[in-house]
């Protein structure tokens, strides 16, 4: 891994722990709250956020190990390092803000944010994963430069 996607890695570590919190909070309401289970469209979608962040910044950590064994250009594994970690923060975002308010009922404009998520996500996962089928024994070391890598005998 090199050194800009292990930075990448720990502050999506950091980041995880309010994943924790969102829970807690979605459980104190649920348990506290006897208005907050009033609303399923509220409901369901702060479940779908909750789900999804964590969900989305298990797979960032995952694209984070393989991103540097493609042979993408440094621009091109850029964007894929930070397009899965975007989409794990849109997406949630887009779920929990557009229906912030107790009364919602159709959810406000900004659940249009879960599709430039998914969009995110989509072109973050296609890229890396067009990118390791035509790496061909290259793979990217801890500095950044692109070494060949002996074929593994079948």
């Amino acid at each position: 891994m090199t050194s800009q996607s292990r930075r990448v890695a720990g502050i999506v570590l950091i980041v995880f722990p309010t994943v924790v919190f969102g829970g807690v909070s979605v459980l104190t309401l649920l348990v506290h709250d006897p208005t907050y289970a009033d609303n399923a469209l509220r409901q369901d979608l702060w479940r779908a956020g909750h789900a999804h962040a964590g969900v989305l910044l298990l797979l960032t950590l995952v694209v984070l190990r393989y991103v540097d064994e493609t042979g993408l250009s440094e621009g091109t594994r850029w964007y894929v390092r930070l397009a899965v970690p975007a989409a794990a923060v849109l997406l949630p975002i887009a779920f929990f803000l557009s229906v912030l308010s107790p009364d919602a009922t159709p959810p406000t404009p900004l659940v249009y944010l879960a599709y430039v998520g998914a969009a995110l996500l989509v072109t973050g996962l296609l890229i890396l994963g067009i990118g390791l089928l035509r790496a061909q024994g290259q793979v990217v070391d801890g500095g950044g430069e692109r070494r060949a890598v002996a074929a593994e005998g079948r």
